[in-house]
């Protein structure tokens, strides 16, 4: 799977980097073995422009960069259709096979994560792809550059061959995707507001039990209102609360009687 997301800003323009994989190797020397590492990585704008690259390095964030240095020099521009491809093409290199069929808008990327990455990379949004034969990350990367590098427009073929073509498939699915497309409101706070349960739920009490919540003053677990609160006062059999007893009042102090002067 590909890793987080890494920016760099070259030439004014953002380009993303992702990590498809990480390979380790080893050699047997005469004191042990030495480990090195080797990175794969797809570079793109998600506006068209993709390249991969591959850098072998003693550590992997060395190997990293430079498989990101030498997938700027590869970047290269392709051919897409309202975020699709214009046309299916199957590719292959080596023992590995990658088909990229066009689909309609809603579709999604449908794809393993080695093609994954470098679609999400050139700004597909909507595809459908099989991957056939070995699935060697390399080999499927550069399978699927393979058939990237191979589209072209309507306008391109009709050049090429002198004729006058029609609305293609690609384009009447593109259409019904735009004709049944639910319109946005216009109010984009509540666009994407997701549906709320209202069920059993009422207006003043939320979700405590006593009518209040869980606040001090309604209810719930608080100390001073009802629910399951602890009240202060005891309660009756009744459940009403027992009238308190009144205070006895305090008697006024009777002061003691003078005692008689001694005679002289």
């Amino acid at each position: 799977m590909a890793e987080a997301l890494s920016r760099n800003v070259e030439g004014g323009q953002e380009l993303e980097s992702t990590t498809v994989g990480i390979m380790r190797t080893s050699a047997v020397v005469k004191g042990g073995r030495r480990f090195s590492f080797s990175a794969l990585v797809v570079v793109g704008d998600r506006r068209g422009r993709v390249g991969v690259g591959y850098g072998k390095a003693p550590g992997v964030p060395a190997a990293i960069e430079k498989a990101q240095k030498d997938a700027n020099k590869q970047l290269f521009k392709v051919t897409l259709k309202d975020g699709t491809f214009p046309h299916p093409v199957e590719a292959r290199f080596g023992a590995s096979i990658v088909r990229l069929i066009p689909a309609a808008p809603g579709t999604g990327v449908v794809a393993g994560g080695t093609v994954r990455a470098v679609l999400e990379m050139v700004g597909v949004r909507d595809a459908l792809t099989k991957a056939m034969g070995s699935t060697n990350k390399i080999n499927l990367v550069k399978a699927t550059l393979e058939g990237l590098k191979s589209m072209r427009n309507k306008d391109e073929i009709a050049n090429l061959r002198g004729v006058t073509i029609e609305s293609s498939v690609v384009e009447e699915k593109l259409a019904m995707g735009q004709r049944y497309a639910p319109k946005s409101s216009g109010d984009e706070g509540n666009r994407n507001r997701g549906p709320v349960n209202t069920i059993g739920q009422k207006s003043s009490g939320g979700r405590g039990r006593g009518g209040g919540g869980r606040s001090g003053g309604g209810g719930g677990r608080s100390s001073s209102g009802g629910g399951r609160g602890r009240s202060q006062q005891s309660e009756g059999p009744a459940g009403d609360a027992a009238p308190a007893t009144p205070a006895p009042t305090a008697t006024p102090a009777t002061a003691a009687p003078a005692s008689a002067a001694p005679a002289a």
